[in-house]
């Protein structure tokens, strides 16, 4: 009897455990759908591009051997694979969908292509947009040209165009040798887009990378119109729910290339761009395992101040995890303001096991949103991303696929609410053309100054976009062979502005400059250095700043006092005097002083050899290569455990420059018998950022000589 009791219980136990099986199976397959009844699915047509990812062609560029597999060139136009379109979805949730191809009729109506069809067979298209009211589709498309890879012509470079929801009035807006795509319609009426217009070139490729930023025009493509300065790349641009400009900025002066790159925010004139979070990551090995290494097609979250964004990986195309983005969680320089709901993707890309499978996020409330996915988690060669509904927690459903191509970029098909214009700024009456800046207070610092310290000045810095196509064409400082194909920027001081007693600071800035601050205490080194960019577009009017790197929620103290410098008018940059200074030329800022005072002694009879010698393999004097192991480098400061890509992006106060050289104390203290005006040299050159050998990337063997070269492009 108590066996047969045993048994049966034990009978009883195996039959509980089936149960909890078919319940868990039950609810997984119910948990896998999206919950399409809810009201936030108002709508039943769903606008889409049908756009293949360019193949990873690893190694086998016949022009340069090197990888085209790069964040940046999936929006160079010979890089479009060719097929694809504008469609519409109908009936989206429902079992009697279809698809309508907007451009099947559609002859434009203007330009280059005046008469005739955009050709869907051997073109490319990309980055539709759709207005507020839902009447009208912006998109880019190039003739792809796969064939001319390296080469920028009409017809192998995306060009912008608008049509109505029902293929009619196809017009083209712009044309020409550049780039330009990603739009995006403003609030009123006109068109923020990325465009190669800027001009520059990136600074870490073995090949052509042209760099782009934001653009806008108007509606009708007339008045384009820079406005940003930014020296490296943006990327996917759209309009938030107070009217702001948010997209994707590579921040890359004087930090590793692949520091994260995150959402930064501007008003629709480009004033005043800063980051929205995660642009400062702890770096270090740790933070390349599993975290966000691009933040990419941000899009604001209705009713809501968070973002939805795909987390990408640098060395790839746009696609990997989706994450929500939390600009009001305090940022830890970490992961507290970013969630990723899509945990089915294995983590982030490239610096984790995450795979390539989401793209192109659409937000329809803080829970459910429209996405491009590939569930097969296919390499990018056999990508087939098609249109699903996700919801926060994982769950998803179909809506849509095209086994022969890639679909992204789903947009409901609706009127929506239009944010408030935010108004165009502009320069203060009777100002010149350029801008103004206000600083309220320079020692107001997330890492605070050393004890004791008093900043008298700010040094103004110009950064010059690179102008020759290769990274190491030519080797400007020592970081273009420490970090590898990571050249830094050639650099020039424009000038310091006095700061008041209170660290307030109010001056004019010159317009359509790519910008950096360095706060400068009394003996002329710096303690403080930005390594961001900042500028003014012209007419733009005024620039803002609380602090120096101030924690990004917190605001002055109640009852502080007016800034002192805001009761004067602006303060004019004063030149800096050391011939060689702009832009920076070892050969006539350095050399000059080595050979006056220091080759006496360290003339080949005592290190370091400071005489020009013959030029050496990277282009230098030997004076610049023996001075190297006595020069401040970002990385050096953290070895052994980071290298150039890896170190803290934040400018530790008084730990960088002359101040943490080993040539500079010693001639401060004096060695060399230096007069001010030769001291101040070595303080600015070492206080750089990178000790620059050249100032300009052409005209090398005029720099050589010791002459004067201007930059190509400023």
């Amino acid at each position: 009897m108590l066996r047969f009791k045993k048994i049966l219980a034990q009978l009883v136990i195996i039959v509980l455990i089936f149960s909890m099986i078919a319940v868990s199976n039950v609810s997984t397959v119910a948990a896998a759908n999206v919950n399409l009844n809810d009201p936030v699915f108002d709508f039943n047509r769903i606008l889409f591009v049908k756009h293949q990812p360019y193949p990873d062609n690893k190694g086998t560029n016949t022009l340069t051997g090197y990888s085209e597999q790069h964040m940046i060139d999936q929006y160079f136009g010979f890089n479009g694979v060719p097929g694809g379109g504008i469609f519409i979805l109908n009936n989206a949730f429902s079992g009697t969908k279809s698809v309508t191809n907007v451009l099947a009729n559609s002859v434009c109506t203007n330009g280059r292509y005046r008469g005739q069809k955009l050709n869907e067979s051997t073109g490319s298209f990309l980055s539709p947009d759709l207005s507020y009211d839902g009447k009208q589709i912006l998109f880019a498309y190039t003739d792809s040209q796969r064939n001319s890879w390296g080469v920028w012509n009409e017809r192998t470079t995306y060009h912008i165009f608008k049509v109505n929801i029902d293929g009619t009035g196809l017009t083209q807006l712009t044309d020409g040798k550049t780039n330009d795509f990603d739009p995006c319609w403003l609030p009123n009426g006109n068109i923020v887009y990325i465009s190669e217009k800027r001009g520059g070139y990136g600074r870490c490729h073995q090949r052509i990378v042209p760099d782009y930023t934001l653009t806008t025009m108007n509606p009708d493509g007339s008045n384009q119109r820079i406005i940003s300065y930014h020296e490296t790349n943006e990327w996917n641009p759209s309009v938030d729910n107070n009217g702001m400009v948010i997209y994707t900025r590579w921040d890359y002066v004087d930090r590793g290339a692949t520091h994260p790159h995150s959402g930064w925010i501007t008003t629709p004139d480009g004033l005043d761009a800063r980051p929205i979070a995660l642009n400062y990551p702890n770096s270090g090995a740790d933070w390349f395992r599993n975290k966000p290494l691009m933040t990419m097609s941000l899009r604001a979250i209705p009713d809501s101040n968070k973002y939805v964004a795909v987390a990408a990986p640098h060395h790839g195309q746009n696609f990997g995890s989706i994450i929500i983005v939390d600009p009001d969680i305090e940022d830890d320089d970490n992961l507290s303001c970013i969630k990723n709901i899509t945990p089915d993707n294995g983590g982030y890309p490239e610096s984790g096991n995450g795979s390539l499978d989401y793209a192109t996020p659409y937000a329809l409330s803080e829970k459910y949103f429209l996405v491009a996915h590939d569930p097969n988690k296919t390499s990018i060669n056999n990508k087939r991303t098609g249109i699903y509904a996700i919801d926060d927690s994982g769950n998803k459903t179909l809506l849509y696929n095209d086994s022969s191509i890639s679909c992204q970029d789903p947009i409901p098909v609706r009127a929506r609410t239009k944010p408030i214009e935010v108004t165009i700024s502009s320069a203060p009456a009777g100002s010149p053309p350029d801008g103004v800046v206000g600083l309220a207070n320079v020692y107001d610092s997330l890492l605070p100054m050393p004890q004791g310290t008093v900043i008298t000045q700010l040094r103004i810095w110009q950064v010059y976009p690179k102008t020759t196509p290769l990274a190491t064409n030519p080797k400007v400082s020592y970081e273009s062979t420490e970090s590898l194909w990571a050249g830094r920027n050639t650099r020039g001081v424009l000038g310091t502005v006095p700061v008041e007693s209170d660290g307030s600071a109010y001056f004019y800035l010159p317009a359509n400059k790519c910008v950096f601050f360095q706060a400068v205490a009394a003996d002329g080194t710096a303690v403080q250095s930005m390594r961001s960019d900042a500028f003014i577009v012209g007419g733009q009017g005024y620039l803002y700043c609380q602090g120096c790197h101030e924690p990004r929620h917190e605001a002055p103290p109640v009852g502080r006092a007016e800034p002192l410098a805001f009761h004067r008018a602006p303060s004019k940059i004063t030149p800096d005097p050391a011939p060689g200074s702009r832009p920076m030329s070892f050969p006539r800022l350095i050399q000059p002083v080595l050979d006056s005072k220091c080759i006496s002694c360290h003339g080949g009879n005592r290190t370091p050899d400071l005489r020009k010698g013959s030029v050496s393999s990277n282009g230098w004097f030997q004076s610049y290569e023996n001075l190297r192991p006595y020069v401040f480098l970002f990385d050096s400061l953290y070895a052994p455990n980071a290298n150039w890509d890896h170190v803290y992006p934040r400018t530790e106060p008084g730990r960088f420059g002359a101040k943490q050289s080993r040539l500079y104390p010693r001639l401060a203290g004096g060695h060399g018998n230096l007069t001010a005006a030769e001291l101040h040299r070595f303080a600015i050159w070492l206080d750089s950022g990178v000790a620059p050998f050249y100032g300009e990337y052409n005209n090398t063997s005029k720099q050589l000589n010791g002459e004067q070269v201007e930059p190509i492009l400023d």
